[in-house]
């Protein structure tokens, strides 16, 4: 605002200076040039006048007329904005300390200054002034000019010094009153300013601008009727800045009275301090909507509301909470609630926000922290508030719902009186199930047996008990398995539970690990006999019910069991039609095992046990005496399954056939290929021992010891001695004394390092270490014999290796071994070990096609739990992630969250709200997150993830005020992560600076 204009009347110098003229003598002739340079002065021609002043300076005689041309010179240089005119007025000054224009130079400079509007030269020349020399009249416009030069120049207590000299002036005391008045409204001094515009008469200053503060001090003074109805009165009159400033007077005070319908129109029409509006502004907006019950619309005016801290932005923050919950947006009412109660600006307000952001917590889940905190929060900070009761409640229940069973056993171990034993009892067990679901079996069976000792509840009890001995089960320690089951048995709440059908499948399974066969038989007959309609867990029972009766030689009955099982069509079909084979041999009916055992080649021409039946097929038909197709069938098995460790033994029996029917020398040549093919494997030793015998018969024993000796894998002499240190240690090792079998067989190796029962001692060495948890000790033990060909021990070990090094997620070695393994394997769920190791392995190497080839291997695998299932979708969906093959990632992450637990579930329901993202589909978005705030809050990291993508998500719904305060509440959260700390930083940011374009409050900067 031009400030000048309101008041400057135009004064005249020039005739200023005719008046003054005409009071000095009349020239004579000889002044006449000094006259005519004065006349062109007075028509404002100062360069000509300057150039006759400065030649009647140098020509004239008289000190007056040369002090008066200097005078006259240096003022026409000021006007002229010559360089060094202020110096030459100086000069002026100083040469004529005597002459009478020395305070009128000081003033008139001062004056033109002041009249051109460079107020800070002004100031220089009136400081100079002589205020005792000058007339009342020049006094008056002196302290006037003054007085605005120094508030001009922003020295507002200066130019009430001034001005107040005038404020009674009739020619200038309207103006002074103006500007004393308005000094004291800018310095929030209202009833001064109110008090001093109220004097002002001058009906231009009245009209013109006066109503416009008048109306502004009213309002600020609380006189809003008044405010108003000026206010209103100046609109019509007003320029475009001045309306949206009326506006905001007439709308915050309807706002002030109450009346709030008529405020918002107002409020609305004011386009805030540079065309911004502050958080103020909205919040002013934002509530007269509230007050209506316009919830919607007073939404769109809080959640513009960014990085508030005083009262009106906690204020805001509640009332905004308060319309989110009715309009049911629970999640956004949770934000709302928390910001809220994070500020300490109203006691009350902060409670208040505090408690509805527990119960919200508690309803739907919280992302930022555990609920059972949020409630201890409270109850620590409000210890003897009358909702207590109810925090507690929810507190105890939160320990479930929330599914944050970890952190809720720690909290309830620290703080005990804080929920009931039945409590404990049930969160104990329900984190010892997702321990269990994850495979983590040991620390599963701590959490199962936490929640036995602290037995109230029966159900729970017998479940514990249950899921306890499938842990023990897991972990091989099946006495402890049996145990627990048995008690599981006896519990009277266990008849009526789920897990129950399952026991006698379970204590079957047992029974036969512990080769308690008689048992077994019994328990898988129950299940056999059952109503059951699960055909996987009836087929599994009729196999082992017929590996019992085998194993105890009761091979009718089991052919009987293996029968049944063929007839369900189950993936181990032929694993039955194989069984039932063999039984038929130990019955007597070679003729049938051969003719069962074709059949069986012809029917599963992929099975993995071809070469098992290849092997018996050859065996029997050398029983039937058909040397000749028998052995045919052992080159078939040979040429087909090199690797077999079926192809040494068939070769060795060739070598037997041969030299039983006294054909030495065909015999020594198989015999060689075997010791020569299958170096170092027990087949290999035996070929050498029968060679031997057969040297022996052609008295060719130079040539046996000459070939022998360049073996590195027996020895041909203290044979005896072999034995009966190998017998020495396995007697300790079959009477189950472990400490001082260890010792027998590391003194068998040193000895006998290539000895010929080698491989088993390393294998039972292994065992016992891997037993007794001393797993690197067993890793080279089990290497020997995983690296030695296929023998007896040759896939036990293989998968022991591949076990240990995966245990230690050390892929780079145990990718060898685990792709032997899937070659080699004859039992399916070895191979699907070994191919579900090699899935993850690839994917640590980033081999991402290798990866999706093997998931898809293990997908295809029959009888695989959820658990394995969903680890192979993950890792088709992470290869897909990180080759950005997004379409097929989708589809990944669909499957896995229909079967997946824990963290693996809340990776994918991250990936579900990040898609739905993508596709801007933002509501949708946030209900998978917020699923994935309730549902698995104990997983932290995608939490925060996921906290991001509703910050987007939000920003996408233009609601500014969620999208900022997620982001900056990860930011404090999440400090453990700083890949989300950054990215959440770098979305604010984004955000801030748009936002800081119509919001003043925001920093641009995004602080």
């Amino acid at each position: 605002m031009n400030r000048k204009n309101l008041f400057l009347f135009p004064i005249l110098l020039g005739a200023l200076f005719i008046v003054r003229a005409q009071e000095t003598k009349i020239y004579s002739h000889k002044d006449k040039a000094f006259q005519d340079a004065l006349a062109l002065y007075n028509n404002q021609q100062y360069q000509a006048s300057q150039a006759v002043f400065e030649k009647v300076k140098v020509t004239t005689k008289d000190v007056e007329t040369e002090a008066n041309s200097a005078y006259y010179s240096a003022n026409a240089a000021i006007r002229l904005g010559q360089r060094g005119a202020d110096k030459k007025m100086e000069d002026f000054v100083e040469r004529y300390p005597t002459s009478t224009k020395r305070n009128s130079a000081f003033l008139d400079v001062a004056d033109y200054y002041f009249e051109t509007g460079k107020y800070p030269y002004a100031l220089k020349w009136y400081k100079k002034v002589d205020q005792s020399a000058m007339s009342n009249t020049d006094k008056e416009r002196f302290n006037f000019n003054n007085g605005y030069a120094l508030y001009a120049s922003k020295k507002p207590k200066a130019a009430e010094r001034y001005l107040s000299k005038v404020s009674n002036s009739p020619k200038y005391g309207s103006q002074a009153k103006y500007y004393l008045g308005y000094i004291a409204y800018e310095q929030d001094d209202y009833d001064e300013a109110s008090a001093r515009f109220d004097q002002i008469t001058d009906p231009e200053l009245l009209n013109e601008k006066l109503s416009y503060y008048q109306a502004d001090l009213n309002f600020k003074l609380g006189n809003f009727e008044e405010a108003i109805a000026m206010a209103k009165n100046h609109l019509p009159k007003s320029d475009r800045k001045e309306i949206s400033e009326l506006n905001k007077i007439i709308g915050e005070s309807y706002f002030n009275l109450e009346k709030y319908d008529e405020a918002i129109p107002y409020l609305k029409k004011y386009r805030g301090r540079r065309g911004k509006l502050s958080n103020t502004d909205y919040y002013l907006t934002g509530y007269s909507h509230y007050k209506k019950g316009d919830y919607e619309g007073a939404i769109q005016q809080f959640n513009k509301i960014i990085g508030g801290t005083n009262s009106v932005s906690q204020n805001a923050y509640y009332h905004l909470a308060e319309c989110y919950l009715k309009l049911d947006k629970k999640p956004e009412a949770l934000n709302a609630f928390r910001n809220a109660s994070e500020m300490d600006f109203s006691a009350e307000i902060q409670k208040d926000a505090l408690l509805n952001y527990a119960r919200l917590s508690y309803e739907i889940g919280n992302a930022y922290e555990p609920v059972p905190q949020v409630m201890t929060t409270y109850l620590e900070k409000y210890p003897k508030d009358e909702h207590q009761q109810e925090i507690q409640e929810l507190l105890v229940d939160s320990y479930i719902t929330s599914k944050n069973f970890e952190g809720a056993m720690v909290l309830l171990e620290k703080n005990k009186g804080y929920a009931s034993k039945e409590t404990y009892q049930k969160v104990a067990f329900y984190r010892g199930i997702e321990l269990f679901m994850d495979g983590d079996y040991e620390p599963a069976f701590e959490r199962f047996s936490k929640s036995l000792r602290s037995v109230e509840n029966p159900d729970f009890e017998a479940r514990t008990l249950y899921w306890k001995a499938e842990s023990a089960y897991r972990l091989n320690r099946f006495d402890e398995a049996l145990t627990d089951f048995s008690q599981f048995e006896k519990l009277p709440a266990s008849k009526k539970l789920e897990e129950y059908q399952d026991l006698d499948y379970n204590l079957g399974y047992c029974h036969f690990k512990l080769k308690d066969y008689g048992r077994a038989v019994a328990y898988f007959k129950n299940v056999t006999n059952s109503d059951t309609d699960d055909n996987e867990r009836l087929n599994d029972s009729y196999l082992r019910l017929g590996d019992s009766y085998f194993v105890t030689s009761k091979y009718r009955s089991a052919q009987s069991a293996y029968h049944e099982s063929s007839k369900l069509n189950g993936p181990e079909r032929d694993y039955a039609a194989f069984q039932k084979a063999m039984c038929s041999g130990f019955l007597g009916n070679n003729s049938v095992k051969i003719d069962e055992l074709n059949q069986f080649l012809t029917r599963y021409s992929k099975s993995s046990l071809r070469d098992d039946a290849l092997f018996e097929l050859g065996n029997s038909y050398i029983k039937s005496n058909k040397e000749s197709i028998g052995l045919q069938t052992y080159d078939r098995l040979v040429d087909e399954f090199s690797r077999s460790k079926f192809a040494p033994r068939a070769m060795l029996r060739q070598g037997l056939v041969h030299y039983n029917a006294n054909r030495n020398d065909q015999a020594l040549t198989k015999l060689k290929a075997v010791v020569q093919k299958y170096p170092k494997t027990q087949e290999a030793k035996q070929a050498v021992a029968t060679a031997k015998l057969v040297y022996v018969d052609e008295g060719r024993v130079s040539e046996y010891a000459a070939w022998a000796r360049n073996l590195d894998f027996v020895e041909v002499t203290d044979t005896e001695l072999d034995n009966a240190s190998f017998e020495s240690a396995e007697r300790k090792y079959v009477e189950g004394k472990t400490d001082m079998a260890i010792r027998g067989y590391e003194d068998y190796l040193k000895e006998f390092p290539n000895g010929l029962h080698a491989l088993k001692v390393n294998f039972n060495l292994a065992q016992i270490y891997f037993s007794k948890g001393n797993k690197d000790l067993a890793l080279p033990k089990y290497q020997i014999i995983a690296d030695r060909g296929n023998g007896e021990f040759t896939e036990q070990a293989l998968t022991r290796v591949c076990e240990i090094y995966v245990g230690k997620q050390d892929y780079q070695s145990a990718i060898p071994y685990l792709e032997k393994l899937e070659n080699t394997a004859e039992i399916v769920q070895n191979r699907t070990f070994a191919q579900s190791n090699l899935m993850k392995g690839y994917y640590g190497q980033k081999d991402y096609r290798q990866t999706i080839t093997y998931a898809e291997k293990v997908l295809k695998a029959p009888k695989i739990d959820n658990r394995i299932k969903s680890d192979a979708q993950i890792m088709i969906a992470r290869s897909a992630i990180a080759t950005n093959n997004e379409v097929l990632a989708e589809t990944a992450y669909k499957e896995v969250r229909k079967i997946a637990i824990g963290e693996m579930a809340a990776e994918a329901w991250f990936y579900d709200a990040y898609f739905k993202n993508k596709n801007q589909d933002f509501e949708a978005s946030n209900v998978s997150v917020q699923k994935l705030a309730k549902d698995y809050s104990g997983h932290k990291k995608w939490g925060g993830k996921g906290l991001i993508i509703m910050a987007k998500n939000f920003y996408g719904l233009e609601d500014a005020f969620q999208a900022t305060y997620i982001l900056e509440s990860v930011i404090t959260n999440f400090t453990e992560y700083d890949d989300i700390v950054a990215q959440a930083k770098g979305e604010l940011s984004i955000i801030k600076a748009r936002e800081a374009q119509s919001n003043s409050s925001v920093d641009p900067n995004g602080n």
